[in-house]
C-alpha cells in the first residue's frame, strides 16, 4: 500500500471513528497507525512497517497475535455454536471454563458470572456485594472502599470506585461517593522503610475507617500487587494478607480486581495466590481470552451464591448482558488456559522475566530513572524531572524504534506477551533505552 493510500485510511478513521481514551484533536499532529495484521509479538501497518507490541495491546494479548492454537479452537467452535443466550440455556464452553477456573482456586470460588468487559465485571461485583448484604438482612451495608489512585473501569458504577481525576472528575455529579484509603504503593516508603512497612501503614489506615464505618461498608475493591493505571504502583503481598484479615474481622467483602493483573501477569495465575489468600470476588477480563474476544467474569464463593438461591425472584441476581458467556469467547479462553498448562507458561515466564530484567539493567541504573521495579511480567520505571509532554513524546519516539509503548504520565512500563525470544527481549530493552534517551534529549 502506498503512503497516499495509507493516509486515506487514517483520514477515514478520523472522520468516522471516535477513538477511546483520546483527545481526537491531538491526531492532527500525531497520526493514527493503520494496522494491517499481526504476527506473534508484532503488529504491522499497511505499508509493512512493524511495531513490537510491548504492552500486549492494552494488556490483553498474552500469546501473540494470530496464535495458531487459539485460531484453531475458534475455527472449530465457529462450526458448532457462535452464540446462544445464557438465560435458560447453557453450553459446553461456558461450563468447562467455569469448572477449570474454579479448580484453579481449589474450589473456593466456585461460581462464575459472565459479562463482556472489565468495567462490567466491576459493576457485577459491586452489585453482588450490595445485594448479598440486603438478602442477608443487612441492607445498611451499601458503601464501598477503594485505594488512592485506583482504577476499576469507566462505567458509572466503576468510576465511583476509581480515583483517577482524569477519568472521574467530569462525571462526578453522576457518581456515588466511595471511601478512598491510602495506597500501599511501595514508592511511598520513607527513609528506612520497607515495602512491608508501607503495607502495614496503609492497612492501618483502612482499619481506622472500618472501625468507624464497618457496619455501613459492603466491600473494598483493589488491584492485588500492582495498581496499573496508578503508574504500575507495586505493593508487598503482606498488604493483601492484612486486608483479608480486616475484611473477616469487620464482615466486609474483599473484591480483587484481577482484570489486568490476573492470568499470569504478576507471576502466578491469580495475583492473590502470592499472598496465600482468596478474596470474596475475583474480577477477570483482558488476558482471559488471550486478547481475542471481549470476555469478563466474576468468580465468587458458595456462601455468597447461596444468599441469592431462593424461590423469590427478587432475591436473585437480576443482571444480564446479551453476550453473557459467549461460546466463541469462552472457547478462546479455554484455548488460552490450555496453552498455560501445555507450555508450562508460569515457569517459563520466570525465565523470561529474569532475561528481561537483565536486559533492562542499563535503564535500571540510568541517572534519569527512579523506582525501577518488576513484578512477574510487568516492568516499570519513573522518569526523573519529566515534563507534562513526556508521555506523548516518548510514545512517538518509541514508534520510531519499532515499539508500541504507551507511558502513564512519567511512568514507562512494559507488559509484553509471554512469547518473546531472546532476540526480541534484547531488542525491546535496547530500543526502550534509545527511545527514553531521545525523549529526554
Amino acid at each position: 500500500m502506498s503512503h497516499t493510500e495509507q493516509s486515506a485510511w487514517v483520514a477515514r478513521s478520523l472522520k468516522s471513528v471516535w477513538h477511546p481514551c483520546t483527545q481526537m484533536q491531538h491526531h492532527e499532529r500525531m497520526p493514527l497507525i493503520p494496522v494491517s495484521h499481526g504476527r506473534g509479538a508484532w503488529l504491522y501497518d499497511r505499508q509493512g512497517k512493524r511495531y513490537l507490541d510491548a504492552i500486549s495491546s492494552w494488556w490483553v494479548n498474552l500469546f501473540g497475535h494470530a496464535n495458531p492454537r487459539i485460531n484453531a479452537a475458534l475455527r472449530e467452535q465457529l462450526d458448532l455454536l457462535e452464540h446462544a443466550m445464557l438465560a435458560g440455556f447453557t453450553h459446553e464452553p461456558v461450563v468447562r471454563l467455569s469448572e477449570q477456573l474454579s479448580a484453579m482456586t481449589g474450589g473456593v470460588l466456585g461460581h462464575a458470572f459472565y459479562a463482556s468487559d472489565g468495567a462490567s465485571a466491576t459493576e457485577i461485583a459491586l452489585k453482588m456485594s450490595f445485594h448479598y448484604w440486603r438478602n442477608s438482612g443487612r441492607a445498611g451495608k451499601r458503601e464501598f472502599v477503594c485505594l488512592q489512585g485506583s482504577y476499576h473501569g469507566e462505567t458509572v458504577g466503576a468510576l465511583a470506585v476509581t480515583d483517577v481525576a482524569l477519568f472521574r472528575d467530569a462525571y462526578g455529579p453522576l457518581l456515588r461517593q466511595a471511601h478512598v484509603v491510602a495506597s500501599p504503593d511501595a514508592r511511598q516508603a520513607a527513609d528506612g522503610e520497607s515495602p512491608a512497612d508501607v503495607a502495614r501503614r496503609a492497612a492501618g489506615a483502612l482499619e481506622e475507617l472500618l472501625q468507624q464505618r464497618g457496619d455501613s461498608i459492603a466491600a473494598i475493591i483493589l488491584e492485588p500487587l500492582v495498581q496499573c493505571a496508578a503508574g504500575m504502583a507495586m505493593h508487598d503481598p503482606l498488604y493483601l494478607q492484612l486486608v483479608r484479615a480486616l475484611c473477616d474481622r469487620y464482615q466486609v467483602h474483599l473484591i480483587a480486581d484481577e482484570i489486568a493483573v490476573g492470568c499470569g501477569r504478576t507471576g502466578s495465575f491469580f495475583a492473590c495466590e502470592q499472598a496465600g489468600i482468596w478474596p470474596d470476588f475475583i474480577c477477570l477480563s483482558k488476558g482471559i481470552s488471550g486478547g481475542y474476544l471481549p470476555l469478563s467474569l466474576v468468580m465468587t464463593r458458595d456462601a455468597i451464591y447461596q444468599a441469592f438461591y431462593d424461590e423469590d425472584i427478587t432475591r436473585g441476581f437480576l443482571h444480564s448482558h446479551s453476550y453473557t458467556g459467549n461460546p466463541l469467547a469462552c472457547r478462546a479462553a479455554l484455548a488460552t488456559l490450555a496453552i498455560f498448562e501445555e507450555d508450562d507458561v508460569l515457569r517459563r515466564n520466570r525465565q523470561r522475566a529474569d532475561s528481561m530484567t537483565r536486559a533492562l539493567a542499563p535503564l535500571a541504573g540510568h541517572p534519569r530513572v527512579s523506582h525501577f521495579r518488576q513484578r512477574g511480567m510487568i516492568w516499570a520505571f519513573d522518569a526523573v524531572d519529566a515534563d507534562a509532554g513526556f508521555a506523548r513524546r516518548f510514545f512517538t519516539e518509541a514508534l520510531q524504534q519499532e515499539l508500541l509503548l504507551r507511558p502513564i504520565g512519567r511512568t514507562v512500563y512494559l507488559m509484553p506477551p509471554y512469547i518473546l525470544d531472546e532476540e526480541e527481549t534484547a531488542l525491546l530493552a535496547s530500543r526502550t533505552l534509545a527511545a527514553f534517551d531521545r525523549t529526554l534529549a
